[in-house]
């Protein structure tokens, strides 16, 4: 008990930078919640804790915030959602910024949002197991510096678990990957179109990174195919003046869910034409009646539609097998193509750090029970950011964290203190 109480004076960062980190260094008590991942999510949680006097301490792997779109985005990304539904809890992007923020204005806003409200991550420290301890009723998380002796021990009585649904990238096996001369890069290595001008470039996956990726590529003067293997819901990025996104929650609170996608299915018919004809095939369910059940985001078109009505930016039907400098196809074509690029996407990486909890899946990392509800698990166990939702859905799970979290905070704190409980 008076080791706690004499840790809970120290400052967590303080403590942390004075200790060297070994097997024997003792465990780092955290008198609020750690949160694991200093991205959007794990940013909007601590800053909406802290707005109700509650300290946190965020864990994270890289050696800075948002690592993924600092490090595994290409330069022309921009957020595909006007600014209003992608900001943070309790902080506005500034009025001057476009409506769809660069890479660089976003990167800047989450630099500007830590300092705002003081939030200081512990950088270089991988979450390699958490767990909760049912003797002492704590969390026990431990994590590894970036060498394998540095390791440290936090205790805590809330784990916020905040890494994200694109913590790893999915890169499929295909028959033949090993045979293939040319580059395979996953979209995370990708940056620019530039350094494929005058390739023939085959990209696989056609979200919304695969279809800009392409776009990209075309502007850069490459040659870029698609690989389409499944439907998939196109809709213009803007409709009637609006934002599409904004526009369906608009609709969204006079109308049902299914009468607002055939009004998004017509507008888009108007505006795009009919994709099918260009191998863009549309699901049997509505784009949002899809996303609802599903989680699978509509195309937002940027103009790669345009790219591909044109034939600059070819559709191709799902990858049999590769070769030295050629693909086959599950149609039977076979081209040659220099580089392929794998917009496959990411998934969370929660089961592999994550112990003796069943709010997580271990089929796709992601919380068992589907949004709205998915927020909370046991013994003090939270999620951020694993809506399917994007910035929006994090936002919603930061605030109410904070709620839930504040309602015991005073009381729980007491318990901690008084349980007694052998850490080291």
């Amino acid at each position: 008990m008076d080791y706690l109480k004499e840790l809970e004076g120290k400052s967590v960062h303080d403590y942390y930078h004075q200790i060297k980190m070994n097997k024997m260094a003792s465990p780092i008590f955290v008198p609020g919640p750690v949160i694991v991942g200093a991205g959007p999510s794990g940013l909007a949680a601590a800053a909406c804790l802290k707005q109700k006097g509650i300290p946190s301490l965020i864990l994270e792997r890289a050696e800075c915030l948002a690592s993924m779109w600092q490090f595994k985005t290409y330069d022309r990304l921009r957020l595909h959602l006007p600014k209003q539904f992608c900001q943070l809890p309790l902080m506005p992007f500034p009025k001057a910024l476009p409506l769809y923020p660069t890479k660089q204005q976003f990167l800047a806003y989450l630099n500007a949002y830590a300092d705002h409200f003081g939030i200081k991550p512990v950088f270089c420290q991988t979450v390699v197991s958490a767990e909760f301890d049912h003797v002492c009723e704590l969390w026990r998380v431990k994590t590894q510096g970036l060498k394998k002796e540095d390791t440290a021990e936090y205790v805590c009585q809330w784990l916020v678990v905040a890494s994200g649904e694109n913590a790893e990238e999915v890169v499929p096996q295909i028959e033949g990957m090993e045979e293939f001369e040319g580059p395979i890069v996953h979209t995370s290595l990708y940056k620019s179109g530039s350094m494929f001008c005058g390739k023939n470039v085959l990209v696989v996956g056609c979200g919304n990174s695969g279809m800009e990726v392409c776009l990209d590529l075309s502007n850069h003067n490459a040659l870029p195919s698609l690989v389409v293997r499944d439907t998939v819901h196109i809709l213009p990025q803007q409709m009637l003046g609006k934002s599409t996104f904004g526009l369906s929650m608009f609709l969204l609170k006079w109308f049902p869910i299914r009468f607002v996608d055939q009004f998004l299915l017509l507008m888009s018919h108007l505006m795009l034409g009919d994709t099918a004809q260009f191998g863009l095939h549309r699901p049997k369910l509505g784009p949002l009646e899809l996303k609802n059940l599903y989680g699978k985001t509509p195309v937002l078109d940027v103009g790669t539609l345009t790219q591909i009505k044109n034939g600059k930016i070819k559709v191709c039907r799902g990858i049999k097998r590769l070769a030295r400098n050629t693909v086959e196809f599950v149609d039977g074509k076979v081209e040659n193509f220099d580089a392929i690029i794998l917009a496959t996407g990411y998934k969370s990486n929660v089961p592999s750090w994550l112990k003796g909890s069943e709010m997580f899946s271990e089929k796709d990392g992601l919380p068992r029970k589907p949004f709205p509800n998915g927020w909370k698990g046991e013994n003090g166990l939270y999620a951020v950011g694993f809506t399917k939702r994007g910035l929006l859905g994090a936002s919603i799970d930061a605030k109410r964290i904070a709620e839930d979290i504040q309602h015991s905070w005073k009381a729980e704190s007491t318990h901690v203190f008084q349980f007694p409980c052998p850490l080291a």
